[in-house]
């Protein structure tokens, strides 16, 4: 007997889809600087025929009002990235805060922007603090360190300009927090850098290990120099080398532990470091909220200046391309299976050794990007920087314990502090 078709009164209303998030790059890979790492600027080979990087206006109406409609949560935030999106100029993001206004539909709105911090100006830094934005400036430590890899197009030093703006956020009151890409250079100098970012007044740390493998077969095809991610039980990506720039497993454990020691004797509830609230996060049972140690991925996806959607930041790849906003509505193909699959396979592809481990309920894994070792038994699927976080996870268990009783009783988890003493 042929399937029939339910009245309207017998077809389930779709699900509710809770909020995700998007990194959204309306200039592309385009940059002013020619950082030496940066793993994103080579993705202008990707758009070939496109000879102009910056998002259309009426691009950027149907986004904005997709990404609204399609979040069903009472407060939605914007995350603007790169390349350099202050490259834009001011008007753009007048812009976007002028359609955000018009389709938010009472919910409450919040913006975020990661940059070099080398273009801001009074101008901007007026603009930034009168809507609220969160800026993410992304420094590396002391010039010296900073500077190495950090470049401008002609390789000189960029440290002066990044610290002058800086130096304009504070003068205009504008919320900031820091990002540090940890390479094999600064991660040999852990309480320097740690105490630097302190001492010029960053509130929120985040420390993004730098892991990046030279190409493969994949990327070479693309044009590429660095290679695509790792798929499972690819024996190709267990042979490539990581990069001269990489930072060592160890050596970014010991970076960990050595700025834990210190922040947990007295900056706890003072200066937070997103890797230590993530920790903590999975310690008391209510999650990480960091995408790397969740249990499943999926949800925090990446949007070219084209339209193109793509399913993480770090797999801006054809392979990975979910469609296009002008052709496909944005929240179907955040609900796709395909995308359901590819969070799923963060968790499903864990190699033994991992589904073993005692601080697996802490790191889940970590990022699918960085799983191209073997473990010692042979198996594929192993994370580059396994070494780092069992050593780091490990030690901090005792204070990551204390807290978590210190928050079930209702108390403040920086009173370890006096704890400790």
């Amino acid at each position: 007997m042929p399937a029939q078709r339910k009245s309207s009164s017998e077809v389930p209303p779709p699900p509710v889809f809770p909020g995700f998030h998007i990194m959204t790059k309306p200039m592309g890979p385009i940059c002013n600087l020619d950082c030496s790492y940066c793993f994103y600027l080579e993705k202008e080979r990707l758009f070939p025929n496109n000879e102009n990087f910056r998002m259309r206006e009426q691009l950027l109406e149907s986004y904005i009002k997709q990404y609204i409609q399609s979040q069903h949560v009472p407060s939605v935030s914007f995350a603007w990235q790169g390349g350099e999106p202050t490259l834009l100029g001011v008007r753009f993001f007048r812009k976007v805060v002028e359609l955000q206004q018009r389709y938010a539909d009472g919910k409450e709105i919040n913006n975020a922007i990661q940059t070099n911090g080398t273009l801001l100006d009074d101008e901007w830094c007026e603009f930034l603090a009168q809507e609220k934005f969160l800026v993410g400036i992304s420094i590396d430590g002391p010039a010296r360190l900073h500077d190495t890899f950090r470049v401008t197009k002609k390789g000189g030093g960029t440290y002066e300009k990044v610290f002058n703006g800086l130096r304009l956020l504070k003068k205009h009151g504008v919320d900031f927090n820091t990002l540090t890409v940890v390479n094999r250079l600064n991660s040999k100098h852990p309480l320097e850098v740690y105490r630097f970012l302190r001492n010029i007044g960053s509130g929120f740390i985040q420390f993004i290990p730098l892991v990046e493998r030279l190409a493969d077969q994949e990327a070479k095809r693309l044009g590429l120099d660095l290679a695509t991610p790792p798929r499972l039980g690819d024996e190709e990506s267990c042979r490539m080398s990581v990069t001269n720039w990489s930072v060592e497993p160890r050596q970014y454990g010991k970076f960990l532990v050595e700025i834990f020691d210190e922040w947990v004797k007295r900056d706890v509830g003072r200066v937070f470091v997103q890797i230590f609230d993530a920790a903590l996060g999975n310690w008391v049972g209510v999650g990480s909220g960091l995408c790397v140690f969740s249990e499943t991925c999926g949800s925090a996806l990446a949007l070219e200046h084209d339209g193109s959607l793509y399913s993480c930041d770090h797999y801006v790849y054809p392979a990975y391309k979910l469609g296009n906003i002008a052709e496909q509505p944005l929240g179907e193909m955040v609900r796709s299976l395909k995308q359901q699959e590819f969070g799923k396979a963060k968790k499903n592809s864990l190699p033994r050794y991992c589904l073993e481990c005692d601080v697996r309920f802490v790191c889940h894994g970590e990022c699918p990007k960085h799983r191209f070792i073997r473990t010692a038994d042979g198996e594929p699927g192993l994370n580059y920087l396994c070494a780092a976080y069992k050593t780091f996870f490990h030690h901090i268990t005792p204070a990551m314990r204390t807290m978590t009783d210190l928050l079930r009783s209702g108390r403040a988890p920086a009173e370890i502090m006096q704890i400790s003493q």
